[in-house]
């Protein structure tokens, strides 16, 4: 059995090699070489922990492509994890990422990153983000709160780090939830069917792997990183455009989107305040409901229903439903008693066409909302 392990094992005793910010296209074949990109955004490492073959990349101004890589581990860990990212990877950092960020900040709701990749017809390999949390603000050495790998595709009989502990539907698809220690909790969500491209908001997976026990809300967002990690081969693979936002509006890289605050409309009676915001691109959006109770409650349960047709993908920080336009958010394990003056926060992901007009018919336990 091959078994995956992580970009950051090979890294511990490696120097960094920076070059300067990338406006051509940049060639690494140093081991651990690397360049920021798009005035220093983003960095791109080489990264070549695991394998003593030679190994470049082509950085462009939005990712990579590896031009050279003859890998041959048929066992044990993968040769390299080339890769594109924002934050800070054992020192190196990127500029303005609003990184490290702890998970109960609100900002981190707001973070947001897509990929489109390109895959060789040839090797083992797989595709993957790896997401760094750590108990700290750390920006150097190893990270030891949790490692996130959300893998797109791969090939052969690689396979994550742990066993399969579950499933889950997040940004539209179904995963694989595999959960192993090495010192750090490493939680992988292995798509069951393949893509080469994807967008999500870092929460999605992050709430998951806290509702299961494996993070922390205390714990700090270090870095968001989108790549490869190679056994056999390598060459072709290719990260074609990389992005990463924070604060609410996804960059122009993506679709473009507007985010609006639009208050709902006012149910009669006054048991709840609401707030309605959305962050809107052509066929999807994320929105974030805020619910202000008159009085204090325990255990919740908001509904209301959507005017187009909407469908919900995914949700976080309660579980959310959906019955034809009806639509149900019950609280969770951890959130379930709000005090007096105390505010429900939730949110979700989904699809629209034609139209994505605001919810309407807000209730709290049954008591119609008014606008906040």
């Amino acid at each position: 059995m091959i078994t995956a392990s992580l970009a950051m094992l090979g890294s511990v005793a490696a120097s960094l090699v920076v070059g300067q910010a990338a406006h051509a296209d940049t060639v690494i074949c140093d081991k651990y070489g690397s360049t920021t990109v798009q005035n220093g955004k983003y960095v791109v490492i080489n990264n070549v922990w695991g394998s003593s073959a030679t190994q470049c990349i082509n950085v462009t101004n939005n990712g990579f492509t590896v031009t050279q890589a003859q890998h041959n581990n048929t066992g044990g860990t993968p040769a390299a994890y080339p890769a594109i990212y924002a934050g800070c990877h054992y020192a190196n950092c990127s500029t303005n990422s609003g990184l490290p960020l702890q998970a109960s900040n609100s900002q981190f709701n707001t973070v947001q990153t897509s990929v489109s990749m390109s895959y060789p017809g040839s090797g083992i390999y797989d595709a993957a983000y790896d997401i760094w949390f750590d108990p700290t603000p750390r920006k150097d050495g190893q990270n030891t709160g949790a490692e996130i790998m959300v893998w797109l595709n791969h090939t052969g009989s690689v396979q994550p780090v742990g066993s399969r502990v579950g499933t889950a539907n997040i940004a539209g698809a179904t995963w694989d939830v595999w959960f192993g220690n090495i010192g750090w909790n490493v939680i992988s969500y292995v798509r069951t069917s393949p893509t080469n491209s994807i967008s999500f908001a870092v929460r999605n997976f992050y709430d998951d792997t806290v509702n299961r026990g494996y993070g922390q809300r205390s714990w700090y967002l270090t870095s968001v990183q989108a790549g490869f990690e190679p056994w056999v081969g390598g060459a072709g693979l290719a990260v074609n455009n990389f992005s990463y936002s924070i604060g609410g509006s996804l960059p122009t890289s993506t679709p473009s989107s507007t985010p609006t605050s639009t208050p709902t409309n006012p149910g009669n009676g006054g048991g709840c305040k609401v707030k309605y915001t959305k962050n809107e691109w052509q066929g999807g959006f994320t929105a974030d409901v805020t619910v202000t109770p008159s009085s204090a409650v325990n255990n919740w349960t908001v509904g209301f229903n959507f005017p187009n047709g909407q469908k919900i993908t995914s949700g976080w920080n309660a579980t959310v439903t959906q019955n034809g336009s009806s639509v149900t958010a019950k609280n969770l394990s951890y959130n379930g008693s709000v005090g007096a003056g105390g505010s429900i926060s939730f949110g979700f992901q989904g699809t629209w066409s034609g139209s994505n007009g605001n919810p309407t018919g807000f209730t709290l336990n049954g008591t119609a909302c008014t606008n906040a």
